[in-house]
């Protein structure tokens, strides 16, 4: 008998993933590829959507035909900030342009010139001045500078939504992609930004559905539910929101380590300077406050500059595990020593010095600096919420040191760590099924750990 399973396609910017899970979200099948960028009309690189097409209609119409399995439902989740803009006939019209690229400085100078002041609408819209990042500043870049080409959009389509779009040939928005630091969304409203109707952008942006909407329809003589997408940061925070019943905070460590806290009474940073503090929507089109810090970059940074200094093989970081004596020893008269060369911080010194002869104090150093401004980082999100309940998942989530240091810095509060290695994939297939998840779902299903500060002799 065929195994009934929710395919999910979990498209990175790196790597191009394919997962199939069982009716108890259980991995059965995964693939993934990558593909080369290549470059827009600027030369800046970018997704190359057409091999990317081709290959989610190749694995998908594969799937469909072998004999173990039986596809139930599709979905989809990937990263944001990106716009497929489509003609009439459903055609892509530009490249997928990269979040990466910089806006002209004129476009935003004349945007906020028209919208501004500028610290107000960031804070309506809940973003930070991030330029192409606010992929809606996108829309109004190509309605002043390629005329043309904005006059034969039919619709602009968040990523998600343009690969559900090539699967069910329906175009719709959804909120987590919407709310994904855009600068189309006022938070104050719940809706649009006024600067989308005066500029007639809601006229190429699809009705707006929940994440949870699915399309039943026939595909390839199929019976398939088809998801609508979802942003994938949202994704991997909903299988905590559908399974835990007391608020929490979830830090996503990885290259960027970003804390969420889904449950924000007050989900806009009053600091209007603070480029990191950021929202995001729940499925339902609730907010999301959330901080972030570069913190996996910096880590590689500094690892590299100390095994070069000590001599030391270059996973030589991985074996070094915390020790309470250690760490008292550079507590007695800390001061910062690393000067940080992707974060800014206020209290880092203007060259960093090493003022230990073993490798494994620096490391201890290295961590606790960290991990303070991890700190920092984690209360910005929490802001004025009490919550008690603080989840870790990522690659920070199994270096010991880190763990430490934070269960120790947040003895108030309840650390758990969990291993959510399928996160956004797996919230995609919860995001379109209809079964209630429960508090052992974590427990099964993510390698949930519970830690207690250590003991201060």
């Amino acid at each position: 008998m065929k195994t009934k399973v929710t395919a999910v396609f979990d498209i990175g910017k790196t790597n191009k993933k394919f997962f199939l899970f069982d009716k108890n979200f259980q991995e059965v099948h995964k693939e993934y590829i990558s593909f080369d960028e290549i470059v827009d009309e600027d030369g800046h690189p970018t997704e190359n959507l057409s091999a990317l097409q081709k290959w989610l209609k190749e694995v998908f119409n594969r799937i469909l035909t072998a004999d173990e399995f039986e596809v139930k439902a599709i979905n989809f989740s990937t990263y944001g900030a990106s716009f497929v803009h489509i003609d009439k006939e459903g055609n892509p019209l530009t490249p997928l342009y990269n979040y990466t690229k910089q806006l002209p400085e004129q476009i935003i100078s004349s945007f906020f010139k028209t919208y501004g002041p500028k610290e107000k609408f960031l804070k309506n819209t809940g973003c930070a001045d991030l330029s192409m990042l606010n992929s809606g500043l996108q829309l109004y870049w190509i309605k002043k500078t390629k005329p043309d080409i904005f006059a034969k959009i039919k619709y602009s389509l968040h990523l998600p939504q343009y690969l559900s779009y090539i699967f069910s040939g329906i175009p719709v928005s959804e909120y987590t992609s919407i709310g994904c630091h855009t600068a189309l969304w006022d938070y104050g409203k719940r809706d649009y930004h006024s600067w989308v109707y005066k500029e007639g952008i809601d006229e190429i942006l699809p009705p707006i559905v929940s994440t949870e909407t699915s399309i039943n329809m026939n595909y390839n003589g199929n019976r398939i539910k088809i998801g609508v997408g979802i942003h994938d940061s949202s994704a991997a925070l909903l299988p905590y929101v559908r399974s835990l019943k007391k608020k929490f905070v979830l830090i996503s460590t990885g290259t960027w380590s970003i804390a969420f806290n889904p449950f924000t009474e007050k989900p806009i940073s009053e600091d209007l300077t603070d480029k990191n503090s950021i929202n995001y929507m729940r499925i339902n089109g609730k907010p999301v406050k959330a901080s972030r810090l570069f913190l996996g970059n910096e880590y590689k940074i500094q690892v590299e500059k100390l095994n070069e200094v000590f001599g030391v093989d270059e996973d030589y970081h991985r074996t070094v595990s915390f020790d309470y004596d250690t760490y008292f020893e550079i507590m007695q008269d800390f001061t910062p020593s690393f000067k940080w060369e992707s974060i800014e911080d206020d209290d880092m010194p203007s060259i960093t010095y090493y003022s230990y002869h073993k490798y494994e104090h620096a490391y201890h150093q290295l961590m606790t600096e960290l991990v303070l401004l991890q700190i920092k980082c984690i209360k910005k999100a929490i802001g004025n919420d009490t919550i008690s309940r603080l989840y870790v998942d990522g690659g920070f989530s199994d270096n010991d040191l880190y763990i430490k240091l934070l269960s120790h810095y947040f003895r108030d509060k309840k650390l758990r760590t969990t291993d959510a290695s399928l996160g956004s994939a797996l919230g995609a297939a919860i995001s379109i099924s209809d079964t209630a998840l429960n508090s052992k779902f974590l427990k099964k299903n993510y390698a949930l750990k519970k830690h207690v500060p250590f003991i201060v002799s």
